[in-house]
């Protein structure tokens, strides 16, 4: 069967499936992917890495800066394929290809709908996650799946490893769907349940910076779902110098039975870790950095410092 697929897609999640797609031998008429954007000290427009894929394989590359208005059906197309484009479709663009969209979110839907389903899974401590390849509708997530394959969340994953776990899973996923389909043995979608919703906000710098208060096991999952954005931060060691400590490695170990300190205080170590008073334990930050310094093991930091210890 040949397929006249469209990808759509912008950051790095969606590399491997729109990689997949051109080694079946489905390389897409066209891919979809946000305008370039400035970026870096000296802004200069940057390319998505979708839109440089596709531009190395010779696939025209589209990109609107609003899809209202967007008219895609003199392309023909008989699938869309949306892996974390970024834009939301609207009716007119969800019923121009002759199969609808398929979107691959990296969640096991109705688990986590939005735009950090990762990081999400993370802070909550989710044993799992997963790929759902989901029939798009006007909703935001919430159309008919057609696959769903799963993974364990490591116990020290962070978000960015498990990002790209998720990435190649999904490709993996996409390519079963595209197979199924073209032997017409593709199982039809089932409803999203109604129980189990949960939603997956957008993440923004405050999101990361750390409340002591909160018990070490939470914190330690914000330090692994903010890695490596937005990065968990603290300022409560302004005093001492530091404005702002960025946490890249940490975990949460008991509080010393004869330490009664006030969440955010130093906890003596041995200087192996940074140990910080949280609202239950303490956080062992084991690598962390200073604005404008390279990240640096906490032992190291401390051997600086020795009356942080």
């Amino acid at each position: 069967m040949t397929l006249n697929i469209l990808f759509a897609g912008t950051p790095e999640f969606g590399l491997p499936s729109l990689a997949r797609l051109i080694d079946l031998g489905h390389t897409p008429s066209a891919v979809l992917t946000q305008p370039d954007r400035p970026a870096g000290r000296g802004r200069r427009l940057q390319v998505s890495p979708i839109k440089q894929l596709a531009t190395d394989h010779g696939i025209e590359v589209l990109q609107p800066s609003t899809l209202k208005g967007f008219d895609l059906t003199d392309r023909s197309a008989d699938l869309l394929v949306t892996a974390a484009y970024g834009l939301l479709l609207p009716k007119a663009v969800l019923d121009a290809p002759r199969l609808g969209c398929w979107n691959l979110h990296a969640s096991l839907l109705p688990r986590w709908r939005g735009a950090s389903p990762i990081q999400q899974a993370i802070l909550a401590g989710d044993p799992q996650t997963g790929i759902s390849l989901m029939q798009m509708d006007e909703g935001l997530d919430t159309g008919p799946v057609l696959l769903q394959k799963a993974l364990d969340i490591g116990e020290a994953e962070t978000a960015g490893e498990l990002h790209d776990r998720l990435s190649w899973l999904a490709a993996e996923v996409l390519a079963e769907a595209i197979q199924a389909l073209e032997a017409d043995e593709l199982p039809p979608a089932w409803p999203q349940p109604a129980t189990g919703v949960s939603h997956a906000p957008l993440i923004t710098k405050a999101n990361a910076k750390l409340d002591w208060a909160q018990p070490a096991e939470q914190l330690a999952r914000a330090v692994r779902a903010y890695n490596p954005w937005p990065v968990a931060h603290t300022d409560i060691f302004a005093e001492r110098g530091v404005a702002t400590l960025r946490i890249l490695e940490a975990r949460a170990v008991p509080m010393p039975p004869d330490h009664s300190g006030r969440a955010g205080a130093i906890v003596p170590s041995d200087g192996s870790a940074l140990m910080v008073a949280c609202g239950e334990g303490a956080l062992a930050i084991d690598r962390l950095q200073v604005p404008g310094k390279r990240p640096v093991a906490a032992r190291d930091f401390l051997n600086a410092r020795p009356d942080w210890r």
